[in-house]
């Protein structure tokens, strides 16, 4: 007995046998309790989970059981390390590593929380509109992951007894450099944002930008892609399309059309004042128009001018054509009924015999 007590008092690196089995028992106290936690408690905790079927608690799960045996392992050490002296290096390195471990976890936990909200967006947006372009989610989140590891650096460094100061500055006027080299494409990426959030236009919108028009195909990070009028495929700048003035039609509940025709001078005031009841007449037996006003607007050089406003309940450019038409020919058919001429450029010459 006296022997094991001696061996128990025994000291060497400035600790006794009696100290280093408490530090080992505490290391394998904790590795266990740790490990059993992960292997039974995170079990029954996915088995209620799965009844609750909340996806939120899920992923905090999947969080949990993400960590694995280095963490747990040099965790037990560094509780079992309270219980004895060591030299200054291997306290410090020993505690760097745990800082290390519990940063890289809280950064790859954090990452998973953003891909989390970005699918819950992404998943929000395509219910609402198919055609949904995620792009500009999937930069924002690789952005905000970028700033978390970057920030995670500069906090390993600060505890590791750097000057971050410097690197701050450095990492200040590098930035600055490279922002004024790609100022084109920063410009467009940030436009990007300025059209997510702000929405002056989706996919499938038909829009009218300067000269060009067309549907919005594809909104990118850098451009956006409309498909013309004429088939080709235009690609501009976000940064321009937020510097334009942009007609947005798909935005339009109805249209308001202007159209005016003339008759000839020898139309007889009889039947010019027929005129304005026929195209009503017209108008009205058409479903989507609703008429607004028809008046006798001037004498014109060959022609008694005519103008008619009504309004479309479509912001379909096809269906405002096609009631356009229909007009035009019910007028047409109507005008020939009445023995009403359409104007034309003509000319009477008067002679005087003398």
């Amino acid at each position: 007995m006296a022997n094991f007590t001696e061996i128990l008092t025994y000291t060497f690196w400035d600790n006794s046998v009696k100290e280093y089995l408490m530090a080992l028992g505490v290391f394998i106290l904790a590795f266990c309790v740790l490990k059993a936690f992960k292997n039974i408690g995170i079990k029954k905790i996915k088995e209620v989970a799965d009844h609750t079927r909340i996806e939120f608690i899920a992923l905090l799960i999947k969080i949990i059981d993400s960590i694995n045996w280095p963490f747990y392992m040099f965790l037990s050490l560094y509780l079992s390390f309270q219980f004895i002296r060591l030299p200054e290096i291997v306290g410090k390195t020993i505690s760097y590593i745990i800082l290390i471990l519990i940063i890289y976890y809280i950064i790859k936990n954090a990452q998973s929380l953003i891909d989390y909200g970005v699918q819950k967006i992404v998943q929000q947006r395509k219910k609402e509109d198919e055609s949904f372009d995620p792009s500009v989610l999937n930069l924002l989140s690789k952005f905000l992951k970028g700033l978390l590891w970057l920030g995670a650096i500069i906090i390993v460094l600060q505890n590791l007894g750097y000057n971050i100061s410097t690197l701050v500055a450095g990492l200040g006027i590098g930035g600055i450099a490279i922002a004024l080299a790609l100022q084109s494409i920063l410009g467009d990426i940030f436009a990007s944002f300025s059209i997510y959030f702000d929405k002056p236009f989706q996919m499938g919108d038909f829009i009218i930008i300067g000269d060009d028009m067309g549907t919005v195909i594809r909104i990118g990070i850098k451009s956006t892609r409309i498909k013309t009028l004429q088939g080709e495929e235009l690609v501009i700048s976000n940064k321009q399309l937020t510097e334009s003035r942009i007609h947005n039609y798909k935005k339009m509940e109805r249209r308001r059309i202007i159209f005016t025709f003339g008759v000839v001078y020898k139309t007889s005031t009889k039947k010019l004042k027929k005129i304005p009841g026929i195209v009503k007449d017209i108008i009205d037996k058409i479903e989507l128009a609703e008429i607004d006003r028809v008046h006798f607007k001037e004498f014109g050089d060959f022609n008694l001018n005519f103008e008619v406003v009504y309004y479309l309940n479509s912001s379909d450019y096809n269906k405002y054509m096609d009631t356009q038409q229909s007009i035009n020919l019910a007028l047409k058919e109507k005008f020939e009924e009445e023995d009403i001429e359409f104007a034309y450029p003509t000319q009477t010459i008067f002679l005087n015999e003398t």
